[in-house]
């Protein structure tokens, strides 16, 4: 009697496998931090690394292609139940934090981008300092490099498709492995950071919870139906499904930012904005006549766990053998500098510039790093889903100058 895995088995049961030690790992407590969720990235990482290219050492290059499709597939699946379950959860108040706190959010998220931006500058002036002279030097390359580094610091995917679009076809490799090289610290220092600043300042939880929900004071809510709501199922997944739906499809269109058109270069929301910026708007009104759009609490909470650990599996299995194989020292420093920099510029712009409380601030800081992880820890830290307003509103804002100043990075240095 034996038994025979294939391609399809063999990927459930590293997927289960990732996320039953990445949870026991993120349990581990030292001085009240956690990794928590970001757990199964790190050990999903160390799995992609040991495994080696996408399972190379276990199948057939067919096999080895549907193994890394599926990832993605994996990946692409998780951050959409994520996003519109935040944006489904932040709904309801935020257009209402959005007019109070508007410029606040514009103004942060572009100082957190922009501090990233000219901390990006600095490290290819000392990169260029460093490395001229030496064999096989080439200033393109290490541009190339360092806007990858940007945006794997950033954890931003659009910035990083879009900076692959922005360099030569031979510099494209070297923005992939910044990306993969910055991308670990990019979600764990951020996770990290959130934890450790109500700490540091001895933050009451309370007071901040209570200061949070007073932005809705006065402020009214949703009109009540008039006689009792049609539910598309129990659970509404069918509510969610079609948010999710529309919301990738207004996330694929493309607007041009060149003469050239669609030829050129274009900015999209991608699934991720498309998503968060359609479940923002069904939750605001919740519902259509007496048909409720409202999925329940519940099935919002485990879509948001569930896709957040479905994200971090995919990205992390298929990052792992690129870390391994490019890392170096330098660049990996250069990307903890990206990350910390941006974070402390806004925190402390928030603090005492825009007068934002504890947690606004922090849900602020995770939207300006467009950091999906470190918001599912803040909400955990928190003890409330409000946070989620402010990742929300700041997010959009992250997104857009982060896509912009990669791409300025190529074309101008």
């Amino acid at each position: 009697m034996s038994a025979t895995i294939n391609a399809a088995n063999f990927l459930m049961l590293s997927v289960f496998g990732i996320a039953a030690v990445g949870y026991l790992l993120g349990r581990i407590t030292i001085k009240g931090i956690s990794l928590g969720t970001a757990g199964v990235f790190v050990i999903a990482l160390i799995y992609g690394a040991f495994s080696g290219t996408h399972f190379n050492s276990k199948f057939v290059i067919e096999e080895i292609n549907y193994a890394s499709q599926a990832l993605k597939i994996i990946e692409n699946l998780g951050l959409v139940f994520f996003v519109t379950s935040v944006g489904f959860i932040a709904g309801p108040n935020f257009f209402k934090n959005m007019k109070h706190n508007f410029k606040s959010y514009v103004l942060l998220g572009v100082v957190i981008i922009l501090s990233g931006g000219i901390t990006a500058v600095l490290c290819l002036l000392v990169g260029r300092a460093i490395e001229a002279g030496q064999p096989g030097y080439d200033p393109n390359q290490l541009t190339a490099m360092i806007s990858g580094l940007l945006a794997g610091s950033l954890t931003s995917t659009p910035a990083f498709s879009a900076t692959k679009e922005a360099v030569a076809a031979q510099y494209q490799d070297a923005v992939t492995v910044g990306y993969g090289i910055a991308y670990l610290f990019g979600v764990i220092g951020v996770v990290l950071f959130v934890q450790l600043i109500p700490k540091l300042v001895k933050a009451d939880m309370s007071l901040e919870r209570s200061k949070l929900a007073a932005v809705d004071v006065g402020q009214g809510g949703r009109k009540p139906a008039k006689g009792k709501l049609i539910h598309i199922d129990p659970f509404g997944i069918g509510a969610f499904a079609l948010a999710a739906i529309v919301g990738i499809i207004v996330g694929n269109i493309h607007i041009p930012l060149t003469s050239k058109g669609l030829s050129g270069t274009t900015f999209a929301l991608t699934a991720t904005g498309g998503t968060l910026l359609v479940s923002l708007i069904v939750a605001h009104f919740g519902r259509i006549g007496r048909i409720s759009l409202m999925p329940d609490k519940k099935t919002l909470e485990v879509f948001r766990e569930l896709g957040l650990m479905l994200f971090l599996i995919g990205a992390g299995v298929a990052g792992g053998a690129s870390f391994v194989k490019y890392f170096k020292p330098i660049y990996f420093v250069y990307g903890v500098v990206m990350t910390i920099f941006p974070m402390v510029v806004g925190y402390l712009f928030a603090k005492y510039v825009l007068k934002l409380s504890l947690l606004n601030n922090l849900g602020s800081i995770t939207g300006g790093m467009t950091s999906t992880p470190a918001l599912g820890t803040l909400i955990n830290v928190a003890g409330t889903d409000d946070v989620a307003s402010a990742y929300a509103a700041t997010y959009p804002i992250a997104l857009i100058a982060v896509v912009l100043i990669s791409q300025g990075l190529i074309l101008i240095l």
